[in-house]
Parts: structure tokens; C-alpha cells; sequence
């Protein structure tokens, strides 16, 4: 079998077009020969892309200097905390920015923007929207509560944009998709939120008519530091811990939070434990049972004998 002839250097070990290699005196045979695969047209790869960043960076040598990632694809590279219906979705979205053409490419979606609404930024190797403008992009496909939750990670423990910036970023955009939905999460989105599950403990609760909690709460009894806990109502001393699946998983996990809630019980806080099913299906029960624990503490009846059973175990 006669061996392949190999690439120039530049091209080895990564994406690009036909018609760089072409330019560079790469035969039409070798840019069909198996070892290559063709991931989108007029693009070459040395591996099948998977994942949306993957797919990215294979697509990336088709983009314009005016054209970025955007909508849920920039979401996807930077890390936002994304509904699972959206991940399920191949396509790439890229917005050209300015007069120019859209992207017409089988397997991305291409938008426009006006100059001046949406800025660039890099992301692992690849041109994107930035943060901000891809928050307002998501507007058109999210909930509300979604965009709340994109947003407390995007002020939060992503910590990559303010409050006011992503305020900004909507009044830029004030003609797009979703906008209503835009302006009512940004009234609810609060900085402290940790992981999504925190924020979707605190919407479930406010959605149903309680005040709202306070966030990574330091309990704090007799000058003594207790616990950090996700969510609080320190006037009830009632405490909520969000239990993903790293808490089932992790033995060191699992054990740092058992000792947790001895250590709240001892000095007569409750402590309600989430779970994604406490939020989601069965929420009306979880949140009648904060509910009672709130008008028990908050009417003086709350046990505080060491060792005794919390009510929400019993």
C-alpha cells in the first residue's frame, strides 16, 4: 500500500478549508483520502468533532473576521448551565456582524447583528460573542427561570460580567427575540448563587409564594462559625442544602455533608436536603414542608434539644 503523502506542517493537527490546502499545493486526491474527515463543507479534520467546542474549532476556518460564534453555541463554549434540550441540538450559530452575508453552511444557522450591539471576545481558540451579548442571544430560547439561571452564574461563581453590564448588553438589543423574557430574569438574577441547583432551590421557593433566602448563609451561634449553607432563613433557623449528584458520588463529599447537618441540628437549626427532584417534579411537597419549618421557627416552637430528630427526617 503506498503511503499518504503528508500535509504541510500549518495544516497538520488541526481544521482547514479545501481551499488553503489546495493554495498550498495539496492535491484534490489527498484532500479526499480516509484519514480526513469532512465535518462541514470545504473543511478538512484529522478526527470526527463531538462536541459543540469541538465542532467550533472544525468550523472556525470558514469564519469571516466580521463573523463570530453566538446564541447557544457561544453558551456552550464558554460553560453557561444550559437546559439539556438545548445541548441535544448539533447546529452551530454564528452572527455576522454588520451588512455583510450570513453564514450559509449545512450544519450552522447563521444570524445578523447591527455594528455596535454585539462584541467579539476569544474563547478557547475560537472567535465568540461575548458573555453578555450571548445572554441576550438566549432570550429567544430559554424560559425565564433558565435565563435566571444563566444569569446567577454569569454574576456569580462564573463571575465574568456585573449585573448593570448584562442590563447593558439588553438595552443594546432592545428589537430582539425574547426580550420581555430578557428584562424579567434580569430583575431576578442576585450575585451569591454558587451552582444552578442553588438557583433553582431559591426560584422554586419564591415562585410559591416565600420570601426569598439568603444565600451561602454563614451560621454563625455564639461568636462560634457552624456551617456555610446554600440557602437560609436564619430568623427560623431553617437551612437548605442543594444535594447534586457529586454529593451521592463523592465519599469525602458525602460525608463533609453529613457532618454538616449534625453540626446544625446540635446547635438547633433544621436542615432541609434538595434534590433535583424536590425542585422539579415533586416541589409543591418540598415546598410546603420549608413552608411549616418556617412557621414553626418563626413562632418560637423550634426544638433545640441536642440529638433530636429534625421534623423534614422524621
Amino acid at each position: 500500500m503506498t503511503a499518504r503523502r503528508p500535509l504541510p506542517l500549518v495544516l497538520r493537527n488541526a481544521s482547514f478549508r479545501v481551499r488553503t490546502a489546495l493554495h498550498k499545493g495539496v492535491s484534490r486526491g489527498r484532500l479526499d483520502a480516509r484519514d480526513l474527515v469532512r465535518p462541514f463543507h470545504g473543511i478538512r479534520t484529522w478526527f470526527e468533532p463531538r462536541t459543540t467546542e469541538e465542532r467550533a474549532r472544525a468550523l472556525a476556518p470558514r469564519l469571516r473576521p466580521d463573523q463570530v460564534f453566538s446564541h447557544v453555541t457561544a453558551a456552550a463554549v464558554l460553560g453557561f448551565p444550559l437546559p439539556r434540550r438545548i445541548e441535544r441540538d448539533p447546529r452551530l450559530h454564528v452572527t455576522t456582524i454588520g451588512v455583510d452575508q450570513a453564514l450559509r453552511v449545512r450544519g450552522a444557522v447563521g444570524h445578523r447583528a447591527k455594528y455596535g450591539t454585539v462584541r467579539m471576545s476569544m474563547s478557547r481558540g475560537v472567535p465568540i460573542s461575548s458573555p453578555a451579548d450571548t445572554f441576550v442571544t438566549l432570550g429567544a430560547v430559554l424560559t425565564i427561570d433558565e435565563l435566571v439561571i444563566v444569569g446567577d452564574a454569569l454574576v456569580g461563581w462564573l463571575g465574568w460580567v456585573t449585573l448593570d453590564e448584562l442590563v447593558t448588553a439588553v438595552r443594546r438589543r432592545r428589537g430582539i427575540r425574547g426580550v420581555r423574557k430578557l428584562r424579567a430574569a434580569l430583575g431576578e438574577i442576585v450575585v451569591g448563587s454558587r451552582s444552578p441547583g442553588e438557583t433553582r432551590t431559591r426560584l422554586a421557593l419564591m415562585r410559591r409564594g416565600l420570601p426569598a433566602p439568603a444565600l451561602n448563609h454563614d451560621v454563625v451561634v455564639e461568636g462560634r462559625w457552624v456551617a456555610c449553607v446554600d440557602l437560609a432563613y436564619p430568623a427560623a433557623r431553617v437551612a437548605i442544602e442543594y444535594e447534586s449528584d457529586l454529593h451521592r458520588t463523592d465519599a469525602a463529599t458525602f460525608r463533609k455533608d453529613l457532618t454538616r447537618g449534625e453540626h446544625l441540628k446540635d446547635v438547633g437549626w433544621w436542615l432541609v436536603r434538595a434534590t433535583a427532584d424536590d425542585v422539579g417534579r415533586d416541589v409543591d411537597r418540598f415546598v410546603a414542608r420549608v413552608w411549616r419549618l418556617l412557621q414553626i421557627g418563626l413562632a418560637g416552637s423550634h426544638d433545640t434539644r441536642m440529638g433530636t430528630r429534625s421534623p423534614n427526617n422524621g
